[in-house]
């Protein structure tokens, strides 16, 4: 089972709850998907009102462990005081932490989000850091306290897939022990299955999801996506080749030669 901060799961696929076209549709996306984890993403403007509570509301009833995240912060300062935010409106530890570098990427900013953990790590928060395939980033943000690792396949909604397999293949081989969360740019449910297949623990998903034509069928999609390549990996994939290997070898066939009549 998936296991984060001594907490287990038996989904290993967590969802973005930003961007659906209707409440119902977020709503009936979450059950399809059989997502345990959700994100969800502090507004400060709208957290208390009327509509704010609604979702809420609906986030609660759907029985899952509520991920909320830093999106939108561009500084550390930032992250830190909308972590505290979080903290107190959703009571839990657990964040998602987000500081971005650039407004046409999304990418990381990895010096301002390995501040931001170490500040928030020390204040006890359970954190989920949204970065990059880079060692030393990683190794950095393990060092400040973090627990998991959410390494980015590509640019946020870009729906390119695995962008750098090789990048990924090395982090994941690099840190075995490390939980880590393939999230942002998976487009296809064959992305995410190829990220299981590489041995990483779960995948996160928000735009392929919500910005299908049948959001609840693309959930179902990806749910079966990453179940059917986290077997793969646990069954073992065969090791890639250069040449071809037959399925019947020529050692040991029988030869005949055809006399003249």
């Amino acid at each position: 089972m998936l296991e984060f901060y001594g907490e287990r799961f038996a989904s290993r696929l967590i969802l973005g709850s930003a961007l659906y076209p209707s409440p119902e549709s977020f709503r009936r996306s979450a059950e399809a998907s059989g997502a345990e984890i959700v994100t969800v993403s502090l507004r400060r403007e709208g957290a208390r009102d009327k509509a704010g509570q609604h979702f809420w509301d609906l986030v609660r009833s759907l029985n899952v462990k509520v991920l909320p995240n830093t999106a939108g912060c561009r500084t550390a300062k930032e992250a830190i005081t909308t972590a505290m935010m979080a903290r107190e409106l959703f009571d839990t530890p657990w964040l998602k932490l987000e500081v971005i570098a650039n407004d046409d990427t999304l990418q990381p900013d990895l010096f301002g989000l390995v501040e931001a953990a170490e500040t928030l790590s020390r204040e006890g928060f359970q954190l989920f850091p949204y970065t990059t395939e880079d060692l030393s980033a990683a190794e950095r943000l393990l060092m400040a306290g973090c627990r998991v690792l959410m390494p980015w396949a590509a640019p946020i909604g870009s729906g390119q897939g695995l962008s750098n397999p090789a990048g990924l293949e090395s982090l994941r081989a690099y840190f075995p022990d490390t939980p880590m969360v393939v999230d942002a740019g998976l487009g296809a449910p064959s992305h995410a299955a190829a990220a299981m297949e590489m041995g990483y623990d779960a995948v996160l998903l928000n735009t392929a999801v919500a910005k299908a034509a049948d959001p609840p069928l693309m959930a179902a999609a990806f749910a079966q996506a990453v179940r059917a390549g986290r077997q793969g990996f646990e069954a073992g994939l065969m090791p890639r080749r250069n040449m071809a290997a037959p399925s019947t070898p020529v050692a040991g066939t029988p030869f005949f030669e055809l006399g003249d009549a």
